[in-house]
């Protein structure tokens, strides 16, 4: 079967090569550093190095504590980190700007057997630490040629990723019988990967829990919601292509008949869809204006005629959770799992979220126990617990203070992490 993965992997790679090209449209970083995809690298002088392989600008972010530990507790190592995506290797960029003396960023070859062994032989590393959910079956079968250790971290699977993944058996389970270790996020989470043919995961929590929230991002969002006026603010967060339709024609029913109507923001889960929930709210007539639109520095003042804002940009995540009165975590109004909570929880928000969570089952259902956090079965119902929520200061102040609660009381899986890679780092 890993032959056959193999063949189609080299017959597809001209396709994914025009794939990269056509992405490059609208994300410039998809253009660059080509070569590296191919397993052609600049000349690397690092020592001792731990690689780290985060995909995309979430499980980047994820991962900063961790790869902060390991440069904090193996002074002598370096650190290779590695994408597959263009937000993934801007999003690294932008949080390790003060260590790039000690860590080194390039893009994943794709796992075709010759560009696994070219990047294993050039960066040698002691061990290889993949983030969440990324087995790759040529890289890990390379890394056994190699001796190189494969460690799966803050590790979660669905159960759909569990089916998809059993469906593929003989191809997916020699892989993960070869990871040496994992940590899994939760409990649900370690018995899927345990079903799936992976002996003995760990519960170590979700290292994301250990995200410092940047004091910047804090005083930016009180800065734009100065900009924004007195208007409460309802967030939308990481929705994605599905959804926002029927946010938007929610919100037309409900808030433009109200006195002292809400701000409606929305920020799209992926760049690339920007303009095209600029144009959803052109087409409505709804009044909007972008985030790109405001001055860096946030003094542009807002107009009360401005019914939306989109956040279209990257990396401010905490600034809008920071300057929100509600907060809804998008992916779950439609089945795709739904996001991670963690940061508007870090910033003491009251958060909604949908019925399709199981991307991220145990933690919404803790959140939801601890009552940091309550489920709606639609846009209509969403908009509707947050106009309640906006007219009920005490329970939001609750919901609030539980939420931070909640987000203190699950952190230390970073060094329940560091545990489980000592024995595999010398």
């Amino acid at each position: 079967m890993r032959l056959l993965y193999s063949l189609i992997w080299g017959l597809s790679l001209p396709f994914a090569l025009c794939r990269l090209w056509w992405r490059g449209r609208k994300e410039p970083g998809y253009r660059q550093h080509i070569a590296e995809r191919l397993s052609f690298f600049p000349r690397y002088t690092g020592t001792a190095t731990i690689w780290v392989h985060a995909v995309s600008a979430g499980e980047t972010r994820a991962a900063e504590p961790l790869i902060r530990a390991l440069l904090t507790t193996y002074p002598q190592h370096h650190l290779v980190l590695t994408h597959m995506t263009a937000t993934g290797r801007e999003t690294g960029g932008k949080l390790f700007a003060d260590v790039q003396d000690r860590l080194h960023q390039s893009y994943l070859p794709y796992d075709i057997n010759w560009m696994m062994r070219r990047f294993l032989r050039h960066f040698s590393p002691q061990l290889c630490v993949l983030i969440e959910t990324e087995v790759w079956p040529n890289l890990i079968a390379q890394c056994q040629v190699h001796q190189v250790p494969v460690t799966l971290v803050n590790a979660r699977l669905s159960e759909k990723s569990l089916h998809k993944a059993q469906r593929m058996a003989s191809l997916i389970l020699p892989a993960a019988h070869a990871i040496s270790a994992v940590a899994a996020q939760s409990t649900p989470d370690a018995e899927r990967l345990t079903a799936l043919g992976i002996a003995h995961p760990l519960i170590t929590g979700n290292i994301k829990f250990d995200v410092t929230p940047p004091a910047s991002m804090k005083e930016r969002g009180i800065a734009l919601r100065r900009s924004l006026g007195a208007r409460p603010v309802v967030l939308c967060a990481s929705t994605r292509d599905g959804e926002e339709e029927l946010i938007l024609d929610a919100f037309l029913e409900k808030i433009p008949m109200l006195e002292n109507a809400p701000l409606l923001m929305i920020t799209p889960r992926h760049p690339q869809r920007f303009d095209q929930v600029a144009q959803m709210i052109e087409e409505r007539g709804i009044s909007y204006i972008r985030r790109s639109a405001l001055d860096h520095d946030i003094v542009t003042s807002v107009s009360n005629s401005v019914q939306v804002v989109l956040g279209d940009s990257m990396g401010e995540m905490y600034m809008y959770y920071a300057m929100s009165d509600v907060a809804f975590v998008g992916g779950s109004l439609v089945p795709l799992g739904g996001h991670n909570l963690i940061e508007a929880c870090a910033m003491g928000k009251p958060v909604l979220t949908g019925l399709h969570t199981f991307n991220f089952s145990e933690i919404t259902d803790q959140a939801i126990a601890a009552q940091a956090a309550l489920r709606v079965d639609g846009a209509r119902s969403m908009l509707r617990e947050a106009l309640a929520l906006l007219d009920d200061e005490s329970q939001r102040q609750q919901m609030g203070d539980s939420a931070y609660a909640f987000f203190l009381q699950h952190q230390g899986a970073t060094s329940r992490t560091m545990d489980v890679l000592k024995p595999f780092i010398h």
